[in-house]
């Protein structure tokens, strides 16, 4: 009798547990389900012509994202501040990230003109910051994730900070950034990913890089539940993408082990005015070279450079 009560009391423990686990898991499922939902922003545009078939998860096809960072007033659209391409091979493992800096010369898609590469968020949205990308590097840009850049440090804060490599030692906004590893807050790392009067552009967007970088690392490996709320909660106020709930549980599923080899890239130029206004006017060897290196991530055709 007192076997058969012991045993009752056991077996009653153990289905009040698994249902307990299972209503937390199912909580957090829907918690993910409703940021998704939050997040998500349908594009106007159709796929990409760069692309002659549909991407197929389970294959594992390799993908695309373009990553805006925008600065967003009242009464002003804005515009992207940063822009990174990112392109996700699974089948080898691999990220790789390139920085385009926010003032190169190349045609707005849609205005038919050339001009600031960052202006085309202003005048047409994700939309045309899209398509002049795709011309710009002639590869097909899958995704888009917009982060408001002022949410920046929510985001860190939320992860619990992060760690970076820091390669010059400054100080900016009351904060002071030594050489070597250092941990940075929220405030910390926005100040430090923004900061380019000392060096220039090009150093600014290593350490956005680097910071994105340390975010995906960090979030991927978070041991704190209790955290779950607050990421979501930020993200789906300040991250928009073109990404629904089912294309993110098959990233998830499928292409996470990348994260594990990423290479970071910089896109480079000269310096030009044309009609008193800055511009960064890249070689046209270089952008081929790094349009070929992608589409070769991408596992598509290269462009044979014309050599005539």
């Amino acid at each position: 009798m007192f076997k058969k009560k012991w045993f009752t009391i056991l077996i009653s423990v153990l289905g009040i547990t698994t249902i307990g686990v299972g209503i937390f898991a199912f909580s957090v499922y829907k918690s993910l389900e409703d940021a998704a939902t939050s997040m998500h922003t349908p594009l106007e545009r159709s796929n990409s012509d760069k692309r002659t078939t549909q991407i197929d998860f389970s294959q594992k096809d390799p993908l695309a994202f373009l990553i805006l960072g925008v600065d967003e007033r009242p009464g002003d659209k804005g515009r992207s501040d940063s822009m990174i391409v990112m392109t996700v091979n699974p089948n080898d493992k691999s990220i790789q990230m390139v920085s385009i800096p926010r003032d190169t010369r190349t045609e707005i898609v849609g205005k038919g003109f050339d001009d600031k590469i960052n202006h085309a968020y202003a005048f047409g949205g994700p939309e045309m910051s899209i398509a002049t990308v795709e011309n710009f590097l002639d590869i097909p840009i899958d995704y888009f994730v917009q982060v408001n850049m002022e949410s920046f440090k929510d985001i860190v804060d939320a992860v619990g900070g992060v760690t970076v490599n820091n390669k010059l030692e400054f100080s900016q906004d009351g904060h002071h950034f030594s050489l070597g590893e250092i941990a940075l807050d929220g405030e910390e790392a926005l100040s430090f990913s923004r900061m380019r009067s000392i060096d220039s552009d090009f150093g600014r967007q290593q350490r956005q890089r680097d910071v994105i970088q340390s975010v995906i690392n960090k979030g991927a490996s978070i041991s704190s539940v209790t955290k779950i709320d607050d990421i979501l909660d930020i993200l789906g106020n300040n991250v928009r993408t073109n990404l629904t709930f089912n294309e993110m549980v098959d990233i998830q599923s499928n292409y996470k082990e990348a994260r594990h080899n990423l290479s970071q890239h910089q896109l480079t130029g000269a310096g030009t005015r044309i009609n008193n206004i800055y511009y960064l006017v890249v070689d046209e060897k270089d952008r081929l070279a790094l349009s070929n290196q992608l589409k070769q991530h991408l596992e598509l055709d290269s462009e044979v450079a014309n050599n005539n």
